[in-house]
C-alpha cells in the first residue's frame, strides 16, 4: 500500500522539491493538505485536465535555492513559476493570507502525497476519472 499524508513521520522524512531545471528549490517542515483541483482557472494555469495542490502555511515553507517568479493569473490569485525553465509552483488566494498551494508534481517525491478530496468538481471534465471515489467541494468562480 503506497504510503499517505497521514503516515509520514516529520522527524524521519525530508519533503523537498522544485522546478525542473533546478533553479528553485523548496522544503516543507510539515505536510501539507492535498487535494485535486478542477476548476478551469487551474486547468488553464496548468494546462492540464486538473491540478494537483498541495497545502502549506508559509512558516512551513523555505525556499533552499532561487524563488518563483510571480504573475497575476486571476482577480483573486497569482502563481509562482521557475523563470528560468517555466515550470508551474504555486497558487496563492489574495484571501488565504496565511498559506499557498505548491503543485505536487513539483515534489521530489510525490507518490507520498494521495490527494484527499476534489475542488471545483462541478467543473470537471467528464473523461477524468481520477479520485472519483474522493469527497467533492465546489467553487463558484469560472475563467
Amino acid at each position: 500500500m503506497a504510503r499517505t499524508n497521514d503516515s509520514l513521520d516529520m522527524s524521519t522524512t525530508e519533503i523537498a522539491g522544485g522546478c525542473l531545471c533546478g533553479a528553485v528549490r523548496y522544503r516543507l517542515t510539515n505536510i501539507p493538505r492535498v487535494h485535486y483541483c478542477h476548476c478551469d482557472m487551474c486547468r488553464r494555469a496548468t494546462g492540464s485536465a486538473f491540478a494537483v495542490l498541495a497545502w502549506i502555511s508559509f512558516e512551513h515553507l523555505f525556499w533552499t535555492s532561487g524563488r518563483p517568479k510571480y504573475r497575476r493569473s486571476s482577480p483573486l490569485a497569482e502563481r509562482g513559476s521557475c523563470a528560468d525553465c517555466g515550470t508551474p509552483l504555486t497558487l496563492a488566494y489574495d484571501a488565504n493570507q496565511g498559506e499557498l498551494a505548491l503543485h505536487v508534481g513539483t515534489l521530489d517525491i510525490p507518490e507520498r502525497f494521495e490527494p484527499r478530496y476534489n475542488y471545483g468538481a462541478s467543473q470537471r471534465l467528464g473523461w477524468v476519472c481520477c479520485g472519483i471515489d474522493l469527497p467533492d467541494r465546489n467553487t463558484e468562480e469560472r475563467w
